[in-house]
């Protein structure tokens, strides 16, 4: 019987313990949010803003809440969308949402970086380092080249 009691207290140790493994929610185990593919435009002359695109893919279920640019004043994540037969472009305020183990991606026409009070000129070869930061995963830092991103 004591064997039995021993066996049972063990078995409910190791349950318990298991448990707050899986129920934990912080982003201890979470692994980095990928990025792929990241291209910012040329600026055009004389302006001092540009789109810049890539794709995101989050381990977890999360949340690009800002980007920033030491090559620009001011980044923004941006969506773009038809209001009244015209194309509107706005900030996304409350980040894009990046579901688990899904690709998202920043392309032309769609949600994109905006960089804007560009500080230099962005020519086609130039790199612009960006820092993604998001809701629950570590920020990233990436560096983009400067280029025409594919049609």
């Amino acid at each position: 019987m004591t064997r039995s009691l021993a066996f049972a207290a063990a078995l409910s140790a190791l349950a318990l313990s298991a448990c707050g493994q899986s129920g934990s929610s912080g982003t201890a185990g979470a692994g980095p949010v990928a990025v792929a593919d990241a291209i910012c435009r040329p600026t055009p002359n004389g302006r001092q803003m540009t789109g810049c695109y890539l794709t995101l893919t989050a381990p977890q279920a999360d949340t690009l809440v800002s980007v920033a640019s030491p090559v620009a004043a001011l980044a923004q994540v941006h969506e773009m969308r038809m209001e009244s037969n015209m194309m509107m472009m706005r900030e996304l305020e409350q980040g894009l949402p990046l579901p688990a183990g899904e690709a998202v991606a920043l392309a032309p026409g769609g949600n994109h970086i905006m960089l804007m009070g560009v500080t230099e000129p962005l020519r086609a070869g130039d790199t612009v380092p960006l820092t993604l930061t998001f809701a629950n995963a570590a920020p990233v830092e990436i560096t983009a080249t400067v280029g025409q991103p594919p049609a």
